[in-house]
């Protein structure tokens, strides 16, 4: 299984942004999204938690169907630049059994500017 995810760019303070991370699986894989994080890396810091489906400023949606889970940031500030990571527990289930795992995506520049 692997975390896709896109939609980063360059946006204006006050903007917003919609960040997605898909999961996919090579054919045959059944595999489900028990939970779905989104954390962020800034230039020189630590990286840090930013959603998950129960607290954080933004918000985070799915669509279980398309295996994606949404980020939307609203009013974003200069200082939410920064590298932005899905990570997510996934259960694959396998004919021997289920595997439960834990899996980052690539990551997504978000650039704020003042």
């Amino acid at each position: 299984v692997q975390l896709q995810a896109s939609g980063g760019g360059l946006v204006q303070a006050g903007g917003s942004l919609r960040l997605s991370c898909t999961a996919s699986g090579s054919s045959g894989t059944i595999f489900s999204i028990n939970s779905m994080a989104w954390y962020r890396q800034a230039p020189g810091r630590e990286r840090e938690l930013v959603a998950t489906d129960k607290l954080g400023r933004f918000t985070i949606s799915r669509d279980n169907a398309k295996n994606t889970v949404y980020l939307q940031m609203n009013s974003l500030k200069p200082e939410d630049t920064a590298v932005y990571y899905c990570n997510a527990v996934i259960t694959i289930t396998q004919p021997i059994g289920t595997i439960i795992n834990d899996y980052w995506g690539q990551g997504t520049l978000v650039t704020v500017s003042s």
